[in-house]
């Protein structure tokens, strides 16, 4: 059984260098605390503070508001953050439960985009629940502490179990995250400065834990990106695939038309692979959804590949969008 003493090393380190002004921990609010959690799971703290967590908020206040929303209104608000699965379960979410989390671990994780740690992270950060959370970063420094090479889930929760300090779970929780933001960080971590140092396995060699899988090489995705052109206005879709559901955007295809001009290319890398697109002009006939003027695109959600079709040069004498965020 862990001493106490390292608990208490981690609380008292967060009540000393945790990062106490972040929005979300200045509040008991279990959607701005969900909200915060579903934002960060793929971007940077800094990114989602500057430019998303607030406007969202401003647009959409509570979670009923985002249950009462369309969808693509939601998307508009999510433009831009990417990984738009975790706009559209959101908002399912909060039709689902009608605008109310409810309070229980169990039936947080039953909702759509809600894990095990984002149930745990909400219940610990709005209700004060004793349940540990295994974000990246905590799974991170579990792995140094315990000296562990393989990131084992059923593992890894029972070590999170082992060191949670039960009568202080939120700034156990916070500390945890905040060290392996701060201090156990993947490359050069400063174990000095580090409150699990007296008792870490892996101090001595934290570059081992947890070992690093052989990342696969990016495959490229080479399409054509169609613009469609009616009375000065583009033709877009509103696309249906898992990637992008719900977004409006150009039709692409594998095969560039006959006769079509181009207009310019456009890359953008996702998490599996990266999208070389060939922007064509298309005279054929294309179906699209509707047409659009400017003033109505700046309207929609749109993804960022397509926003890097709009900006083209070759597009401005045929359009011209109207002024990005």
């Amino acid at each position: 059984m862990l001493s106490l003493n390292v608990k208490e090393a981690i609380y008292a380190w967060y009540q000393k260098n945790g990062r106490h002004d972040l929005p979300w921990r200045q509040t008991t609010d279990a959607y701005k605390i969900y909200l915060s959690e579903i934002m960060l799971q793929q971007t940077q703290v800094k990114t989602v503070l500057e430019r998303f967590y607030f406007p969202f908020l401003e647009r959409f206040p509570t979670l009923k508001s985002v249950a009462e929303a369309p969808l693509d209104d939601v998307l508009k608000m999510w433009e831009g953050l990417g990984y738009y699965t975790r706009a559209r379960n959101l908002h399912h979410t909060a039709i689902t439960c009608k605008g109310v989390l409810p309070k229980r671990p169990e039936e947080l994780g039953g909702l759509k985009g809600i894990g095990k740690s984002t149930a745990h992270a909400i219940c610990s950060f709005a209700y004060h629940q004793a349940l540990p959370i295994l974000d990246a970063n905590v799974k991170r420094v579990l792995c140094r502490y315990f000296a562990l090479s393989v990131k084992d889930e059923k593992v890894l929760w029972k070590k999170a179990w082992e060191l949670l300090h039960v009568k202080q779970p939120y700034e156990h929780n916070q500390a945890m995250m905040d060290i392996g933001a701060l201090v156990c960080t993947p490359k050069n971590p400063n174990c000095l400065e580090c409150p699990l140092n007296f008792t870490c396995k892996g101090k001595d060699t934290p570059e081992n834990y947890p070992q690093s899988l052989k990342k696969a090489k990016v495959p490229i995705k080479r399409r054509f990106a169609l613009v469609a052109l009616k009375e000065g206005k583009l033709g877009l879709i509103q696309r249906k695939e898992r990637l992008l559901h719900g977004l409006w955007g150009f039709i692409q295809v594998d095969e560039c038309p006959e006769n079509a001009e181009i207009l310019g290319k456009v890359t953008h890398t996702y998490s599996h692979f990266k999208l070389e697109l060939e922007v064509v002009k298309c005279d054929l006939h294309v179906k699209v959804d509707d047409y659009f003027t400017p003033e109505q695109i700046a309207t929609l959600a749109l993804s960022t590949v397509d926003k890097k079709i709009l900006y083209l040069p070759a597009m401005m004498g045929n359009v011209t969008p109207a002024t990005p965020k």
